[in-house]
């Protein structure tokens, strides 16, 4: 072989070694492509599971049977609370804060703007839709929520409260850091491989709650750029954990942060899991925990499982609520 022709050859091996590294790269064994994204929308889906005229979607799963199990749960009578304290400081993560009046020696007015990613809340089934249509099909007139709020899958459904399984999964913990470093996404190994750690599985009617460390690296480093803002960042679940959320019959999802990554998979939108979750599969989400003190309580008792209560305003045609939920060892 000349040394031109050596040359060329090797040239064309380079380039094809490269060109294979470079396909690696634009692609992700995680990734969920659009097509699969629309698909799921329809494989997935809790509409019409619970019938045509359900509001509550998967809290139709925390059953008698269910609330007797996480009764049982409580052994030590200790209680602890998820809620982060209302935030009266503006900062680039809560452009909206909490707004307390003294209107006395004895009287006070709070008003919040509770939707976000800054104040702990929880987001009724009438809080997302896709082009105009909720959970289970519901589809109001914009006009007419303006005036009078929402006729389906309202807050309102939540006024007995929440009475279940809770369960918390420790992200950092499972990788041995304070907290995960922001766009860090959270996959079904992860959780899988908690589950495994802290023996526990989770099963249908469970409040799962995922802790990625937000309030504990905001107390450390300082407020920045977070959720669905362009340049924000924020670990969390990545899309493609949606199927296995749906397979495991979970009632309720909550995490540190709205439940997705940012800025997440190319084929999902932004916010992918929350939407999800809210729209398809009928998932009440708890958003905005603060969730350092429940990891805590749970590491010291080496139990990851709890009594989860919560009691949202019983606000009729409502978006959500704020919230404390509260887990009882």
């Amino acid at each position: 072989m000349s040394t031109r022709a050596f040359l060329t050859s090797g040239l064309a091996v380079a380039s094809l070694t490269l060109g294979g590294a470079l396909h690696a790269q634009a692609s992700h064994p995680h990734d969920v492509s659009a097509e699969q994204y629309a698909r799921w929308k329809t494989e997935l889906s809790n509409w019409g599971r619970w019938g045509k005229d359900d509001e509550i979607g998967a809290l139709n799963l925390i059953t008698p049977a269910k609330r007797r199990q996480a009764a049982a749960l409580v052994r030590d009578g200790v209680s602890v609370s998820l809620a982060a304290d209302a935030d009266t400081v503006k900062a680039v993560d809560n452009p909206n804060p909490y707004e307390v009046t003294m209107l006395g020696i004895s009287a006070d007015r709070i008003s919040v703007e509770y939707h976000g990613i800054a104040h702990t809340h929880l987001d009724s089934l009438a809080h997302v839709n896709e082009q105009g249509v909720f959970y289970n099909g519901y589809k109001p007139d914009a006009a007419v929520v303006q005036k009078q709020g929402h006729a389906k899958n309202s807050i309102h459904n939540v006024k007995n409260g929440v009475f279940t399984r809770g369960l918390l999964i420790d992200i950092p913990r499972l990788r041995g850091v304070p907290w995960l470093e922001p766009g860090t996404p959270i996959y079904v190994e992860d959780l899988e491989a908690w589950e495994k750690k802290a023996g526990i599985k989770v099963s249908a009617g469970d409040a799962l709650f995922v802790r990625t460390g937000v309030w504990a690296r905001r107390k450390a480093v300082g407020p920045w750029l977070r959720g669905r803002a362009e340049g924000g960042q924020s670990a969390g679940l990545h899309p493609s954990v949606i199927p296995w959320l749906k397979a495991r019959d979970v009632a309720l999802l909550g995490s540190d942060h709205p439940q997705y990554v940012s800025p997440g998979s190319p084929g999902a939108p932004r916010g992918a899991v929350h939407d999800f979750a809210l729209v398809h599969l009928g998932v009440h989400l708890f958003d905005n925990c603060d969730l350092e003190a429940l990891a805590e309580a749970a590491a010291a008792r080496n139990r990851w499982e709890f009594l989860l209560t919560a009691s949202p305003l019983p606000i009729v045609g409502g978006t959500g609520s704020p919230a404390n939920p509260i887990a009882t060892f």
